[in-house]
């Protein structure tokens, strides 16, 4: 049964190889990536009941056994990983069918959304730094042509920076690379976790470590390095930006978890409770400030996406369970919530034509389930009980009260409340204002876009009301990471 664990991977990629050769037919690409993407999930989901069944799950690929040959590692995290990732990629995907044009469709878009889906979950899976590496460069490839997809100079500008920034990340992650296989002799991450305990982590190694954790930070978006996020995911259809938004971040704060759990773990004060801690304060910050400071509704939502992955790095970063489990619970909360964001702006652009939320207003009267969608979205995004955002952020900040670490957590709070001011500025200005739409306007149905983010919204409400046993699976998860002779032992074999 391991064998099923390279399928996220191949699957994504020969369904992408197949719709090329469909570029030009728009109807049969709608059908088979349609199919396809449902497939995913169920696979996934299969995958997900596995890991918990197994705990870890791996492939050898070849039958050479690790360290030398490549592996692929299922465990709990990448197996969750996974099935939000193909979760988000159908949503993203049925809502593109309603927006996007059949001028980008013809530009090889669904080829390259699925070469994004393979980087992505190759990411996840790995069992190798080089291999992720590799995956990454798969992943921002595709990126980049779905980013320029309809050539418009807004975007053409903006993705140049967000390709020279990748460019550079990519460099430093090869330098990276090369220098910790100098030092330890080896790739496969259960090796390197080996290699680097025998060495004690000496200060080059934390060298090394501080370079992975630049690389990954740009391509979160942390501190100081998420400048290039807002404006260049302000470009793109709504589709993209929600995929983007709601995915593409989230694999540099899984590579920063997965190597700082399992690798470079030996000197926490100066590692996870001194750079990790400050990063993610800063980043909380200077996200949430832009955030208030925008009157654009794709705007007001890239700067949060910034703010938020703060939270997930500073769980990180207290490295306790608890707070570690709740960063885990707080991603799974954000990749749900973010999303469902993204495209419920894009319907109300749908709607308006346009972003700027001062020219919008009732859409209350007109659009009610949009509206009462997006407030549900919002205040959980806020962290207003009982929905996901509070009972995800909760266990971060009791644990950095319980280590001691209170000006981060105070600033959590800050952040939090300015979270929701912000959200409510939208709500105010975009639907509960004064009526600006036209007739036209106001007789526009998105009734088919609300479809696909209806299930967001839906695990946004559910990962609230089911926190305890939602919890205790990230708990669960949190253990394990935690625990680096559980992934040693399963890949080694020892």
């Amino acid at each position: 049964m391991s064998n099923l664990i390279i399928l996220p991977i191949i699957f994504p990629f020969i369904i992408g190889a197949v719709l090329v050769f469909f570029a030009k037919k728009s109807r049969a690409q709608r059908i088979i990536s349609g199919v396809s993407v449902l497939a995913m999930v169920g696979l996934t989901a299969y995958l997900a009941i596995m890991a918990y069944q197994q705990d870890t799950v791996i492939l050898e690929a070849g039958d050479w056994a690790a360290p030398y040959g490549i592996t692929l590692v299922l465990d709990n995290l990448a197996a969750l990983m996974l099935l939000i990732t193909s979760i988000l990629g159908a949503a993203c995907l049925f809502f593109a069918f309603g927006t996007i044009s059949e001028k980008r469709e013809r530009y090889y878009f669904y080829p390259f959304y699925f070469f994004l889906l393979v980087g992505v979950n190759g990411s996840f899976l790995t069992g190798d730094i080089f291999n992720l590496f590799v995956f990454f460069e798969v992943m921002l490839l595709s990126s980049y042509v779905l980013i320029v997809n309809g050539g418009t100079k807004y975007q053409l500008r903006e993705s140049f920076k967000y390709v020279i920034l990748n460019i550079f990340g990519s460099a430093l992650f090869v330098m990276a690379v090369a220098w910790i296989y100098s030092i330890t002799g080896t790739l496969n991450f259960a090796h390197l976790s080996e290699r680097v305990a025998q060495l004690e982590q000496p200060g080059i190694l934390t060298v090394v470590g501080v370079m992975f954790f630049i690389v990954f930070a740009a391509k979160g978006a942390l501190f100081p390095l998420y400048f290039w996020l807002p404006r260049s995911y302000f470009g793109p259809p709504a589709a993209l930006a929600a995929l983007f938004g709601g995915l593409l971040t989230k694999v540099g704060i899984y590579a920063i978890i997965r190597v700082f759990t399992l690798i470079f773990y030996h000197e926490p004060l100066f590692t996870h409770k001194g750079l990790i801690v400050t990063v993610a304060g800063f980043t909380m910050l200077f996200g949430v400030l832009g955030a208030v400071s925008q009157y654009d509704f794709k705007r007001i939502l890239s700067y949060h996406i910034i703010s938020q992955v703060g939270y997930m790095v500073m769980g990180l970063g207290i490295f306790t369970p608890l707070a570690v489990a709740g960063a885990i619970y707080y991603i799974v909360h954000h990749m749900f919530v973010k999303t469902a964001l993204f495209l419920l702006a894009g319907a109300t652009e749908k709607i308006t034509g346009t972003t700027n939320i001062k020219e919008m207003g009732g859409l209350i009267k007109s659009h009610p389930v949009l509206t009462w969608s997006f407030f549900i979205a919002a205040i959980s995004l806020a962290g207003i009980p009982p929905l996901s955002g509070f009972f995800s952020k909760f266990p971060i900040i009791l644990g950095g009260f319980q280590e001691g670490q209170w000006v981060i957590s105070a600033v959590a709070l800050l952040v939090g409340l300015l979270t929701l001011l912000s959200m409510m500025k939208i709500f105010g200005y975009v639907f509960w204002g004064e009526n600006k739409l036209t007739d036209r306007q106001y007789s526009t149905s998105v009734t088919n876009l609300l479809i696909p983010i209806a299930p967001l919204v839906a695990f946004s409400v559910i990962l609230g009301l089911a926190a305890e046993p939602i919890f205790t699976y990230s708990l669960h998860i949190a253990e394990q990471i935690l625990e680096p002779s559980n992934y040693v032992d399963a890949v080694l074999k020892e």
